[in-house]
């Protein structure tokens, strides 16, 4: 019985084992964010590991970010840099409206609607952007019609993630409560992504192939039908193109 209990295979050791990758990839998070440009690359190769991690997909944590880091550099950083300009913008608008403007008090409602209701179509695409990134391959423009889409597509659980991140984020930092701020100086962003990755698997599965579903590359998602099959099924990292696959 005790040997069972030990064993690393057992349930529970694996899912303790889990938060061991979490404090690893915080630490890589953390070093590979600081130039702040890289911020979109390695967020994009968290999500490359919690998705391994959220289908029990176990492998070698360093190995698997610096994989997903170098292949998605380019087009992750692109993602970043249009996401970080658009996310100034609404952040300056809002507090122009909210502590600057002294002009018409309908006019100062009206436009704090309206960019409070872009700031949330904001949050839902960054919730599936860099998971999208991570998991398939597409131009950065359909990545980000991918992420609207598939926000609105599953609400709910894009709501979830909106609610449930907010909350953790503001206990932890806003209200302060110190047991939650321990776990985010342990964790980190990957915990979040964590989080995310368990609600994202099973929406990706529907997108996946089923004959492929237990690999682990990256895969095209809502292609064209007159880009040519040879490239669009052709993952990144891949030598040659998939043979008899079908086009999603």
């Amino acid at each position: 019985m005790l040997s069972g209990f030990f064993n690393y295979d057992n349930p529970v050791w694996r899912f303790i084992g889990k938060f061991g990758d979490l404090i690893l990839l915080n630490i890589l998070w953390l070093i590979f964010s600081i130039p702040i440009f890289t911020i979109g690359a390695s967020t994009t190769a968290v999500y490359y590991v919690t998705l391994k991690l959220a289908r029990d997909d176990d492998g070698y944590t360093i190995k698997s970010f610096f994989k997903s880091f170098k292949e998605n550099f380019k087009q992750a950083t692109a993602i970043w840099l249009v996401l970080l300009a658009i996310g100034a913008i609404l952040g300056v608008d809002l507090y122009f409206f909210a502590r600057l403007y002294t002009g018409s008090g309908t006019l100062k409602t009206v436009m704090l609607t309206v960019f409070l209701a872009m700031t949330i179509v904001y949050a839902a695409v960054f919730m599936y952007i860099f998971p999208l990134q991570s998991r398939f391959y597409n131009t950065v423009k359909k990545t980000f019609f991918n992420a609207f889409f598939m926000s609105l597509r599953h609400l709910f659980r894009t709501i979830g993630m909106i609610v449930i991140n907010a909350a953790l984020i503001a206990t932890g930092f806003i209200f302060v409560v110190p047991p939650v701020l321990m776990i985010f100086m342990l964790f980190g962003f990957p915990l979040l992504a964590f989080i995310n990755s368990y609600i994202l698997s099973p929406v990706f599965e529907q997108y996946m192939p089923k004959k492929e579903e237990h690999s682990d590359e990256m895969r095209p998602l809502f292609m064209d039908d007159e880009e040519p099959i040879s490239s669009s099924l052709m993952g990144k990292g891949d030598e040659n193109p998939k043979e008899n696959s079908e086009d999603m």
